[in-house]
């Protein structure tokens, strides 16, 4: 099993940190599973017991000036790697004028990704900066807990409000109760609501648009021969919502939202290469 990858375009590894630093900021600990195409950064907390979980997918080749890497076995060509993101962002923070970063998974006294960050110096030798980040190696016999999560057969599928808008929205109502309501229908139109004994704050927003294969594929979605105008809704518990928000360092290009009627909702935050799909279950 072995594993190495090199970043020397300072854009490419700025880029890199801020996902990382949208990961760290979503999860403690996660699992990093390495293809020869991609990366993904998965959590699957049980969204039965009320935990949130998240995909998230890059393509290597558009972060990575070098990626080489050889699975547990030749059939399965995968690493899986239990990490804490936090340990990641801190030692990529060290790299941001660094003219190379390489990436290495090494077995000293354990299993480590090692990070060597080549910065720049006045003289003619550069400095090198080494972080050692403990990692766990995931059995083969464990991956089917690390699938990508099946899409839900939603009720309402919704392009999201211009992120920053809706995260000082859910900031001023997270002081006020600890659940918020997402409402949305096929005609655009989305609410975020609180109720409690004290006050009821409703913020709507119009226009918003719903994403074409909300209507044109019925197995897709069970949105088909839905009232255009009619709420699909759940409860969700507000402090996931504003975590997602907070920690959003990529400005996707697109961002979704699916809901499951008191369910789930399922948010799918897009940019040019990566894809990062989060998932927060209904309260009861």
């Amino acid at each position: 099993m072995r594993f190495r990858a090199k970043v020397v375009d300072l854009a490419c590894l700025n880029h890199f940190s801020r996902v990382i630093n949208t990961i760290a900021k979503l999860a403690k600990t996660c699992t990093l599973r390495l293809t020869d195409s991609k990366l993904y950064f998965i959590l699957s907390d049980k969204v039965a017991n009320g935990g949130v979980s998240m995909w998230c997918e890059l393509c290597q080749g558009n972060f990575f000036d070098e990626f080489q890497m050889e699975g547990v076995a030749a059939e399965h060509n995968e690493i899986y790697l239990e990490v804490v993101p936090e340990n990641l962002s801190r030692a990529l923070k060290t790299a941001q004028s660094a003219k190379a970063v390489k990436i290495k998974l090494t077995n000293r006294h354990c299993p480590c990704l090692r990070i060597t960050v080549e910065l720049p110096s006045l003289s003619s030798s550069s400095r090198i900066v080494t972080h050692d980040i403990p990692v766990g190696v995931i059995p083969r016999r464990l991956w089917n807990d690390f699938r990508e999560p099946s899409v839900p057969d939603f009720d309402v599928s919704i392009y999201l409000p211009v992120l920053k808008t809706m995260k000082s929205v859910v900031e001023r109502m997270k002081n006020l109760s600890n659940s918020i309501m997402i409402e949305a229908n096929l005609s655009g139109e989305m609410n975020l609501k609180i109720e409690t004994d004290l006050v009821s704050v409703t913020t709507h927003f119009k226009d918003l648009g719903n994403p074409p294969w909300a209507s044109e594929d019925g197995c897709q979605s069970s949105a088909q021969g839905r009232d255009l105008e009619s709420m699909a809704e759940a409860r969700i518990d507000i402090k996931k919502l504003q975590q997602l928000l907070a920690g959003q360092q990529v400005n996707p290009t697109k961002a979704l939202c699916n809901i499951v009627s008191k369910r789930i909702v399922h948010f799918i935050l897009l940019h040019e290469d990566v894809s990062l799909q989060y998932f927060i279950p209904a309260l009861a």
